[in-house]
């Protein structure tokens, strides 16, 4: 199983959320907690286990000290944007 970090951008692949991506904020144990910074945001992230996501990419290096939940938008976005031309 592959060990997840802080800064990973990842894909939902199981529950009412599938499809959706997200950034991970934290993670403990086999659980991780995940931003969009619209519906799950700094202060309320979603917790979801470790084998309902699906690794995507390392943004760990474009998230700043104090990442606001715009930044988290403008990361997911500018990703769907490049990858999927959305």
């Amino acid at each position: 199983m592959k060990e997840y970090k802080k800064g990973d951008l990842v894909l939902s692949v199981a529950g009412h959320d599938k499809g959706n991506y997200y950034i991970i904020k934290e993670t403990e144990k086999e659980y991780v907690f995940l931003i969009d910074g619209k519906y799950k945001t700094i202060d309320r992230p979603k917790k979801k286990k470790v084998k309902h996501i699906s690794f995507i990419a390392d943004k760990g290096k474009e998230i700043s000290e104090n990442p606001d939940d715009a930044e988290y938008r403008r990361i997911i976005k500018n990703y769907k944007k490049s990858v999927l031309d959305y």
